[in-house]
């Protein structure tokens, strides 16, 4: 196909995307870093964090959450499969996923483990009372981590990312949250990623942060704490009416 037609493809593809979110939330910025990856033009629609649009609750009537993304008027739901949809949409340029099937199970594997065990353990700890209950998820959030160090040694294979020379797809699952997990060690006075321990996770985080196809989707972790505690005061002053 000549250029000039394959540039037309790709924006009449890219004519038609939005993406329904939320400033701040890191599922949400996982959908931003792909879309700019890709170099995918798109329109964001920001969703009220207290009020649930009836343009949400249209799109994704079970989760009814954000991120939600538009392609041609057809909503996709939850972060992951926006991730992957957004890669296998848009085949042109740099792949997020792994080519090699076993390699593409890992690290969804891997992102599974991220979302449903891992991350929220950092909150559980934050929310847990007495020192031996903090003590015994601080156990399990460092026995976690560990185990992410292991997982980027195999998964880089020596080289600068989890995707290995370029930001993939664990990369941005993980990555997305390193504003958050930064509010977690504000916020508890703990280090999550302790260099003496996951040496080759902390020197990834900063070559993450720093590049530029993703670093203006990592929010200030300072903005996050505040407006944490403001939407903290919010929801109990909600709670109390």
């Amino acid at each position: 196909m000549p250029a000039i037609f394959q540039v037309l493809e790709l924006a009449m593809a890219t004519s038609n995307v939005k993406l329904l979110g939320r400033n701040g939330c890191p599922f949400v910025n996982r959908a931003q870093m792909a879309l700019n990856l890709k170099s995918i033009d798109h329109e964001f629609i920001e969703e009220d964090p207290f009020t649930k649009s009836e343009l949400l609750l249209k799109a994704n009537p079970i989760g009814k959450k954000v991120p939600v993304l538009f392609h041609a008027e057809t909503p996709i739901s939850e972060s992951l499969l926006i991730v992957q949809y957004i890669d296998e949409a848009w085949p042109n340029g740099l792949s997020i996923l792994p080519s090699d099937p076993y390699e593409r199970a890992t690290t969804r594997f891997w992102a599974a483990y991220v979302d449903e065990k891992w991350f929220p353990l950092t909150a559980e700890y934050r929310k847990a009372q007495g020192e031996e209950a903090k003590a015994a998820v601080r156990d399990k959030v460092i026995e976690g981590t560990l185990l992410l160090e292991e997982a980027f040694i195999k998964c880089s294979k020596g080289k600068s990312f989890f995707g290995g020379d370029r930001i993939g797809y664990l990369d941005i699952v993980l990555g997305s949250l390193l504003g958050w997990l930064k509010v977690e060690e504000i916020l508890t006075s703990t280090k999550i990623f302790d260099e003496t321990k996951v040496p080759k996770l902390v020197a990834w985080t900063k070559r993450f942060c720093a590049d530029k196809a993703v670093k203006d989707f990592i929010p200030e972790s300072e903005k996050l704490v505040e407006g944490f505690k403001k939407f903290e005061m919010l929801k109990a002053a909600s709670n109390s009416n």
